[in-house]
């Protein structure tokens, strides 16, 4: 039996049957919530059941009892109807003091590093499985678990060897909510497809859809819609689209790297940062750019130049994602490598 506590039933989809799914979210249609103070004991005593041989933790991003945590509780209308934000926020802080089985971590953050008020469960868990995972993955603990760039001496120590052994890389993927939406692969009307935040987010997106812009004037044909599309609408144009350029945003991993492969089309990324799981390899599932000005003009025009070879990269792309990067797929690699120990 699988336990898990998050915010959405990402286990659970993959595995119905053996999974006893508790939410943290009021908008996850789950009949074991954690809503109520009832509640929060109903999730106390599912983690003393000794069929649970595994333990799925989404964990909370700051703790509950800290004063912003706790000034956004109180001060809520649910507060008053017993349903109070801060009650859900305490079902992965249970596991500070229960739970025997192996606990593993499920880390979507955009951030590269562990918060602070997490680091209870690098102690507590088996595997910490982490979307933006440093190349580097002692980066993972700069100003939090160490007041600056760990050193060598703090890289040294025993404990912090086991909490690095621990990590595991793990990709964004495709979002719950593509399911149903995805078109099959389209005839292709344009070059290159873009639509997303550049204010406000990365300076690689401010400076690439200046030259995204430039590449428009001189015959590239770009789509570049200037203001949000439904999703079935975004994905159409993914798919008509023979490159979709994915750069970095908040986080490196980003939903866009595998909706467009999933479109049939060829995400442009920018260069890597992070460790990868089951990586999109350059010329055989995707495409990359350096960051540098002219770095995206150029693997766009070279890409543009073979439109067989972007055909294929497509295809083979394509064919990785749905084998490894579905929810369901991911889901499968988390369990599966949680209880090989």
């Amino acid at each position: 039996m699988i336990l898990e506590i998050g915010p959405r039933a990402y286990i659970a989809r993959a595995y119905p049957n053996e999974t006893l799914f508790f939410a943290t979210d009021p908008a996850a249609a789950c009949p074991a919530g954690v809503q109520t103070i009832a509640s929060l004991f109903g999730l106390l005593r599912a983690l003393g059941r000794a069929d649970v041989d595994l333990i799925v933790c989404h964990p909370n991003f700051s703790q509950p009892w800290g004063l912003r945590a706790l000034g956004r509780s109180i001060f809520s209308s649910r507060f008053v109807r017993g349903r109070s934000p801060l009650v859900r926020s305490f079902g992965p802080e249970l596991l500070r003091w229960r739970g025997k089985a192996p606990i593993a971590v499920i880390d979507h953050e955009d951030l590269p590093v562990i918060n602070r008020d997490n680091l209870f469960l690098m102690d507590r868990c088996a595997l910490w499985f982490k979307r933006e995972l440093p190349v580097d993955h002692w980066r993972v603990f700069q100003k939090t678990a160490h007041a600056n760039l760990p050193t060598p001496r703090f890289r040294s120590q025993a404990k912090m060897e086991g909490w690095i052994a621990k990590l595991r890389p793990l990709s964004i993927g495709l979002s719950l909510e593509s399911e149903g939406l995805l078109p099959t692969p389209q005839l292709k009307q344009t070059d290159i497809f873009f639509l997303g935040q550049v204010s406000g987010s990365s300076t690689v997106r401010a400076r690439g859809i200046a030259e995204l812009r430039a590449l428009a004037d001189h015959g590239v044909v770009v789509d570049l819609p200037d203001a949000p599309l439904p999703r079935a609408e975004f994905y159409r144009r993914c798919a008509q689209a023979r490159l979709v350029w994915s750069p970095e945003g908040l986080g490196w991993d980003c939903f866009r790297h595998y909706e467009a492969l999933a479109c049939g089309s060829v995400p442009l990324i920018s260069a890597p940062t992070i460790e990868r799981h089951r990586p999109l390899l350059e010329g055989e599932h995707a495409l990359y750019h350096d960051v540098e000005p002219g770095g995206l003009t150029r693997a766009a025009l070279a890409a543009l130049a073979d439109k067989p070879r972007l055909a294929r990269i497509a295809e083979t792309g394509r064919a990785h994602v749905i084998a490894h990067h579905t929810p369901e797929a991911l889901a499968r690699y988390i369990v599966e490598t949680a209880r090989a120990g």
